[in-house]
């Protein structure tokens, strides 16, 4: 009974969301679309030429936006889970924690990536603590991927949140990358840990 309440509220938040709302009109498959239209709209990271890797892409928010914009590069998205297909996106089912699928990844075009975004969030638990924990890890992940992958001054954009894990991905982003910011999109749920760790000019350490 307590489930189905909480199933219930959920879904009366969903549609008060705004935000959900856009989504449902504009077609794009998650609210998260307009964190990246935020996003790029601030940054101008994505141009027609970008070579994009997208991280944990399922059902396609980000790849959608990145459509809209690039018409001259490529764009891999990566994900466990399935995802319907998108026109101009390549699509690899994959665990980013299986060595093989990362060299996949490496090698799916002739040239490195420019800009590398993740949405990567741990399946949730209901323990923030664990969760922030368990979302940073899967960061980790993909920035050290994102170091293998990257064209020299590239970009790399992920979600995250503020908890343990921060500082060691702030150091280590610091490392290899000249400028790091940190952000929070309008989108982003107030009452959310989420923000967006953004990371520009890349060069190997």
């Amino acid at each position: 009974m307590k489930k189905n309440k909480i199933s219930k509220n959920w879904i009366i938040k969903q549609h008060r969301d705004p935000f959900f709302k856009q989504s449902k009109i504009q077609g794009y498959r998650s609210r998260s679309a307009f964190k990246l239209i935020e996003m790029n709209k601030k940054f101008k990271f994505l141009k027609k030429e970008t070579y994009l890797l997208d991280l944990g892409c399922s059902p396609g928010g980000w790849s959608q936006v990145a459509t809209k914009i690039i018409s001259k590069g490529e764009i891999l998205s990566v994900d466990i889970k399935s995802m319907d297909n998108i026109h101009n996106v390549n699509f690899l089912k994959g665990d980013l924690l299986d060595n093989e699928i990362c060299e996949k990844i490496s090698n799916y075009f002739e040239k490195k990536f420019d800009v590398v975004i993740s949405d990567i969030a741990a399946n949730t638990t209901g323990n923030r603590n664990l969760d922030s924990f368990r979302t940073g890890e899967l960061c980790l992940v993909a920035l050290n991927l994102a170091k293998k992958v990257l064209n020299k001054d590239g970009v790399f954009l992920s979600k995250v949140f503020m908890g343990s894990v921060f500082n060691e991905i702030n150091k280590k982003a610091r490392e290899c990358f000249k400028n790091v910011i940190k952000y929070k999109p309008q989108s982003s749920k107030k009452e959310s840990k989420e923000l967006y760790i953004y990371c520009k000019g890349f060069s190997k350490v």
